[in-house]
């Protein structure tokens, strides 16, 4: 009986391996079979990004570029390459796209710390669809042609509005664009966020360059100079201007008369100003906003040219102002524009604006990552003391064509200075030091290769 038990146990015991095994077989053979559809179904390359910088650069416009090709670098198999538009929106527009790939990661990183705009920026706004079909069209053409799905345009104001009419392709031309803004602008006039990438540097540059100006005046103010006046960009918001009221504090008072555009100039009020200052403490430093303006709204500094954007061309704010002390005051007087050295200056640009500047890039390609379209990274202030802030998020719908102007209380009363809220406001913002590496007692900055995508399309007239 024990030996019948023995081998019905072995019998069963083949018949439960034998089971095992066909199901293994079979196992096997649904694995072959998927694998052979997988084999059978191509993959999909993922699809590229397009960067362009737009308006007029800043000394940290390029951390925000590094930001965005390291930050899509590190998101290999899901986002393929960065095409950089030459010249803008209009390398989209003439398909004359550099590729990022074929430039070292030593020279990402050098980006970083490199003022101007290292892939050529334009001043170049896109009509409405309804206006210019033909232009769209064409984006979509090349964008189809190298398989762009992403597009990163870092700007101001004019350049939101052109990215938040890319971003309506998907809607009114069936083309899938994920389009994110990267904020950018030396102005501070972009909505929403805290301040704009640009400003902290030129802002730096501004308050110690009228400080440095105003300690030469007063050394020759006893039988030379009186007055010193310096000329800064800012068209109808006087962020900038504020700037060089950082200049003086209480530990070094010096006496300032700031002129902003959101303050209706008055030539008999401001002169009556610098009259004291100079009487009071023997000289007074001047800063101008080019955009300053008279109750009718005209320039001191109206050219009568339009620029591309349909702005009026300004130039010549300080020439005015300093004909005005001469003429009526009968005071010396020297004057200096900062034009494009006030956002070229990397050697003395802020830290905080550089890693700010940065975080926009990286935050713009991690938006575009998680599906977000039409949006732009903002700067939210958390704190003033100790400073603290976090990446947000705006609609481009509510910042495209929008300026954000001083608030009046960053203003005094008598429209010729700036309030401790503006100092509170401004004063985290350029902070820290984070200059460029030197060689040769130069700043060492880096040059991209440049090298072209090979064209794919027909030729393009602007």
């Amino acid at each position: 009986m024990a030996a019948k038990k023995k081998a019905k146990k072995k019998v069963a015991k083949k018949k439960v391996a034998k089971k095992k095994a066909k199901k293994k077989v079979a196992k096997k053979k649904v694995g072959k079979k998927k694998a052979k559809k997988k084999a059978s179904k191509p993959k999909v390359a993922p699809k590229n990004a397009f960067y362009a910088q737009s308006g007029g650069v800043t000394a940290v416009i390029n951390a925000s570029a590094a930001g965005v090709i390291e930050a899509a670098r590190a998101a290999k198999g899901k986002i393929g390459k960065v095409y950089a538009g030459r010249n803008g929106i209009i390398g989209a527009l003439t398909e004359d796209l550099i590729d990022t790939s074929k430039e070292s990661a030593s020279t990402i990183k050098g980006l970083r710390h490199t003022p101007s705009g290292a892939f050529g920026s334009c001043r170049f706004k896109l009509k409405s669809l309804e206006a210019n079909k033909r232009e769209y069209e064409r984006l979509i053409e090349v964008f189809k042609a190298h398989n762009i799905g992403y597009f990163f345009y870092n700007g101001g104001g004019d350049s939101a509005d052109t990215c938040y009419k890319v971003s309506q392709l998907s809607k009114e031309m069936g083309y899938p664009i994920q389009a994110i803004h990267v904020p950018k602008t030396v102005d501070n006039d972009l909505p929403i966020t805290d301040n704009c990438p640009g400003f902290g540097s030129v802002a730096k540059y501004v308050a110690v360059s009228t400080r440095e100006a105003s300690f030469d005046v007063a050394s020759m103010a006893k039988t030379s100079t009186k007055v010193f006046i310096v000329e800064v960009m800012g068209r109808h918001a006087g962020w900038i201007a504020a700037a060089g009221g950082l200049a003086s504090t209480k530990d070094t008072p010096i006496p300032i008369v700031i002129l902003f555009p959101e303050v209706e100039f008055n030539e008999e009020k401001f002169l009556a100003k610098v009259k004291e200052n100079v009487e009071k403490h023997g000289y007074c430093s001047v800063v101008v906003s080019e955009g300053v303006h008279y109750p009718d709204g005209k320039f001191l500094a109206e050219t009568g040219l339009k620029d591309a954007f349909g702005h009026s061309q300004l130039g010549g704010a300080a020439t005015v102002i300093s004909g005005m002390i001469q003429n009526k005051l009968k005071l010396k007087n020297h004057w200096a524009v900062a034009d494009y050295l006030q956002r070229a200056a990397r050697h003395i640009a802020s830290k905080t604006d550089v890693d700010m500047a940065y975080a926009m890039g990286k935050a713009a390609v991690q938006f575009a990552l998680k599906g977000h379209n039409s949006v732009m990274p903002t700067v939210d202030r958390l704190s003033n003391k100790p400073f603290k802030w976090k990446v947000g998020m705006a609609d481009l719908s509510k910042v495209a064509n929008v300026e954000k102007m001083m608030p009046k209380n960053f203003i005094t009363p008598d429209g010729f200075g700036i309030t401790q809220a503006c100092r509170d406001y401004m004063e985290p913002l350029i902070k820290g030091e984070d200059a460029p590496p030197y060689k040769d007692g130069m700043p060492s900055y880096v040059r991209i290769k440049g090298v072209a995508v090979p064209k794919k399309c027909p030729k393009f007239e602007l």
